[in-house]
């Protein structure tokens, strides 16, 4: 049971509001422990992968990954997240507009090894970001609105190639007492979706 969160709807003006008053306690400074122990669930011994971060904000698991060798793509709709990646990180980058994407920015660390879209998830499609071999999705299908679950995990499961690797962090309360995000996702919900 989902309780009230089924209606619950978050705005990309209330994302971006909570990125714009530092109201950001999912990010993880340290990157995230299940990365660290399921990593070679992630890269099943291949290396040179192409990983994709749904709803990337600042994740500091992009320059470690990329930093192994990695291709890292990531979608996040506050340009100010993006922007923060880069500085923190102290990389370098170019930015310039996605041409099959109204608005869009495409910022992308001058050594070419990581690149972040600056907009909707919705409006990417494997015919401009191309396909994964990996996805660390740590906080995307928690934050995204209940209602637009369906969505979301067909353009995952349309992003990733036949043998790639989808590692899924959620959270498991009771949704009647949190009215959510992160918004809670059953297990079979998960099945339903995925498969």
């Amino acid at each position: 049971d989902v309780g009230s969160q089924k209606e619950r709807v978050v705005t990309e003006e209330e994302w971006l509001q909570k990125w714009e008053m530092g109201n950001i306690g999912f990010h993880k400074e340290e990157g995230h422990p299940l990365l660290q122990k399921y990593l070679d669930v992630l890269l099943n011994g291949r290396s040179g992968l192409r990983i994709f971060f749904p709803l990337c904000g600042k994740a500091v698991e992009m320059k470690w990954l990329a930093d192994m060798g990695h291709s890292v793509v990531g979608v996040e709709i506050s340009e100010q997240a993006v922007k923060e990646f880069f500085s923190e990180h102290s990389l370098p980058y170019c930015e310039e507009p996605v041409p099959e994407i109204s608005g869009a920015k495409m910022f992308q660390s001058t050594s070419g090894n990581i690149s972040l879209y600056c907009c909707s998830i919705y409006d990417l499609s494997s015919s401009i970001v191309g396909k994964f071999d990996g996805v660390w999705d740590r906080g995307a299908l928690v934050a995204v609105n209940p209602r637009d679950r369906q969505r979301y995990a067909s353009l995952m499961i349309n992003l990733v190639e036949k043998n790639s690797s989808y590692l899924l962090v959620t959270v498991s309360y009771d949704p009647n007492k949190h009215k959510g995000p992160p918004f809670y996702v059953p297990e079979s919900e998960i099945q339903s979706l995925f498969g």
